[in-house]
């Protein structure tokens, strides 16, 4: 695609890194190049990782460097075509109708049948079904839009598997069908960008039809350069320092780890506070600006004064938390220790074991099968017993 003052395009991997650098997105060679073939295969890139490495943040990057409009699709369970591709502007059509109830007398008027009247009424249909009464969503507004997007499809393993086979012609064509109207081609093919949490496996024919790019955190010199790029104002060495504790709580069984951005956040939380050496305490007061689950938090604390002094000796991991109890602490989401000694149960797994197909015996009530193997003897109840008195009366 040419270059224009509105829409500059890359010149070189290079290039894609320096301006994205420019928006403080630091993006390693693989990304850097993975964007530059998108922009000159016109390929839509599929972005998979876990939450927080930068991957909604790269669609918005791509659209500021570019100087292409940003639109954004988030995708979610049971949302439907209309919410992704159009809508009919119903309340705009029953004031049209209204307008053609007036009106029909004088379009029939001089009709010489009834045939020819309502001819003429069926001519006017075709009013209610045009461009004007068409409200674009994401997908249809980056193909018919008259200047050049960038579209964000977010969370794409959020959706149902419908609304993939809706993406696939925008996706592979750049086009979009109205049936009551045509087909819409973009004129000027869009950036397309989609993400994914890996929560569910994409189809192959989605897959497909898109480069592909795996975001994993990053080492440490670029997880530090990214904080240095996001001027968080927290000193060289503390930052340093910081990346270093991060990476240690990722080394953790936890439920959600921290990610890129949330290391940026803690960043700046200890530089509003005036923080220019890490000391345990004053990880332990802000371990929850990373740390969003209780079990997480506890089992950080446990490590956190090791991490912030290597050398520092600690006793065993999980005989005490380091911080006072208040009336004692509660673990949740199936998250408890053991304190036999044999270790702590790991929450993800209990949880994983309680979706299992056959999980429950045939006693257990719901489950298929012959049902319960002890059922209650017919007639031991009273109102059996009733009911015998009453038939006993009868026979009488």
């Amino acid at each position: 695609m040419p270059a224009t003052p509105d829409n500059p395009a890359f010149g070189s991997v290079e290039d894609v890194a320096e301006r994205f650098a420019a928006h403080g997105y630091i993006a390693d060679r693989r990304l850097a190049t993975t964007v530059f073939l998108q922009t000159r295969l016109d390929k839509p890139l599929l972005l998979e990782g876990p939450a927080g490495v930068g991957k909604t943040e790269l669609a918005k990057t791509l659209a500021a460097a570019t100087g292409r409009r940003l639109l954004r699709l988030q995708c979610y369970e049971g949302q439907d075509e209309s919410r992704a591709l159009y809508e009919w502007d119903y309340g705009k059509q029953l004031l049209y109708t209204q307008m053609l109830r007036d009106k029909i007398g004088d379009l029939t008027a001089d009709a010489p049948d009834l045939a020819s009247a309502v001819l003429r009424i069926e001519e006017q249909d075709s009013v209610f079904f045009s461009d004007r009464f068409l409200a674009p969503r994401p997908l249809l507004d980056a193909v018919r839009g008259e200047q050049p997007a960038v579209l964000l499809i977010d969370e794409v393993d959020r959706a149902d598997e419908a609304l993939e086979a809706v993406l696939l012609e925008c996706l592979a064509e750049y086009q979009v069908s109205v049936p009551e109207i045509g087909t819409y081609t973009a004129k000027v093919p869009p950036y397309v960008v989609l993400t994914s949490n890996n929560t569910r496996d994409l189809s192959a024919a989605l897959k497909r039809r898109c480069l592909h790019l795996f975001l994993d955190y990053p080492d440490a010199e670029r997880e530090l350069e990214i904080v240095r790029a996001k001027d968080t104002g927290l000193p060289e060495a503390a930052a340093r320092h910081l990346v270093d504790v991060v990476r240690g709580l990722r080394e953790l069984p936890l439920r959600k780890s921290p990610s890129i951005s949330e290391t940026v956040d803690w960043a700046r939380t200890l530089a509003v506070l005036g923080v220019d050496e890490l000391a345990p305490a004053v990880l332990a007061d802000t371990a929850n600006v990373v740390l969003k689950y209780e079990r997480d938090l506890h089992r950080a604390l446990d490590v956190l004064p090791r991490l912030a002094d290597p050398n520092r000796t600690l006793p065993e991991p999980g005989r005490h938390h380091g911080h006072p109890h208040h009336g004692g602490h509660h673990h949740h989401d199936g998250d408890h220790h053991d304190h036999g000694g044999h270790g702590e149960v790991d929450g993800r797994a209990v949880r994983a074991a309680m979706d299992r197909q056959g999980r429950h015996d045939e006693n257990y009530y719901g489950a298929p099968g012959a049902g319960p193997a002890h059922r209650t003897t017919p007639g031991a109840g009273q109102g059996a017993r009733s009911f015998a008195a009453i038939a006993r009366r009868r026979t009488d």
